[in-house]
């Protein structure tokens, strides 16, 4: 055998071996969806024991495993209104959210507009709304931007008003979605009528918060 064949058989056992290093190698993992949860105590797990586990994003992300990373930014008492007593848009939460560059973001804020000295501003209600789905907009990922009709309040808790969520709130998110064409999740109905899985009237427990979780993901899933 001469110098150059030997080179030759050389080169071709090489191709070879890396060829089968190829295709014993493990397929590489789709990236996985972000998906950003903005909101008030609701969607930050108030009051539901072990909130860690229990909170919906967190039940949204076992649900959706390995599709997808969930985070968690909701805020206690946080407003949707830039004129509220406790806007979200001051929080470093919201600046978190953004940072992340999600994929899909999940807004369901209103529950603590309702009381009456955030309220008395609810003529801002619709363009600050519109104003905080353009800043996720606006992101470089281009975020897919969903919002939430809030759960009811039962029926009135101190100064939240569920009677404001479902006669005033409601309405101005259907405009919202009609002025932005995002979509709606509707988490009023189908914790209507469930009082029992809100112990203080206002917050879901670990069961009330599941059904948030399997509702947002039936809706972002497109089922």
């Amino acid at each position: 055998m001469n110098h150059r064949t030997f080179n030759s058989l050389i080169a071709a056992a090489t191709l070879l071996s890396a060829g089968a290093a190829l295709a014993n190698a493990p397929a590489e993992k789709p990236a996985q969806l972000k998906i950003a949860c903005v909101g008030d105590s609701i969607t930050f797990g108030a009051r539901i024991e072990n909130r860690e586990a229990n909170c919906y994003p967190a039940q949204l992300g076992a649900l959706m495993g390995e599709k997808a990373t969930v985070k968690n930014f909701g805020v206690s008492g946080t407003t949707l209104l830039k004129k509220g007593n406790k806007p979200y848009w001051k929080r470093p939460q919201y600046k978190a959210a953004l940072e992340f560059n999600p994929d899909i973001v999940v807004i369901k804020l209103g529950t603590n507009d309702t009381k009456p000295d955030n309220w008395k501003h609810k003529s801002e209600y619709v363009p600050n709304y519109v104003a905080l789905i353009e800043s996720f907009r606006k992101l470089p990922s281009k975020p897919e931007v969903w919002v939430c009709y809030p759960v009811p309040a039962y029926p009135n808790k101190g100064p939240i008003s569920g009677t404001v969520v479902k006669e005033e709130i409601l309405p101005m998110i259907d405009e919202i979605a009609k002025q932005t064409g995002v979509k709606i999740i509707d988490l009023h109905t189908p914790l209507a009528n469930q009082q029992a899985l809100f112990p203080d009237s206002i917050h879901p427990n670990a069961a009330g918060a599941k059904i948030i979780a399997e509702t947002v993901k039936a809706a972002i899933a497109g089922k």
